[in-house]
């Protein structure tokens, strides 16, 4: 593989590498949406909201198109949210291995206490 993909990955993995990113991603998911609307769904404030965006747009995660004095944002490509449920599947399938590990520990330490 070559350098400048592993460059490209690890970018994109830097701007996805915080939670409201996270979230305005996966609100984009059912499509595009306004400003506006992203704000208030995910109770962000203004400003906090525009750094995010901006972030995303830099990464071109994220296009916006300007209506009148709103603007309206969607995913630049949607299979950004297949990534992001294939992590889910991850963290579910390493939480289901870390509570069955948890649940073994409890039954020793049931059995040697008898």
């Amino acid at each position: 593989m070559s350098q400048e993909l592993r460059q490209f990955k690890a970018e994109i993995f830097q701007a996805l590498a915080h939670p409201t990113r996270i979230a305005i991603i996966e609100a984009l998911a059912s499509g595009e949406t306004s400003a506006g609307r992203l704000i208030e769904s995910l109770g962000l404030e203004q400003a906090n909201a525009s750094q995010h965006l901006a972030v995303l747009r830099a990464k071109r995660i994220v296009i916006g198109r300007k209506e009148g004095n709103q603007v309206f944002y969607s995913l630049r490509d949607p299979v950004l949210v297949e990534v992001l449920a294939s992590l889910k599947r991850y963290f579910q399938a390493h939480l289901s291995e870390t509570m069955s590990m948890l649940k073994e520990i409890k039954r020793e330490r049931a059995s040697t206490q008898k």
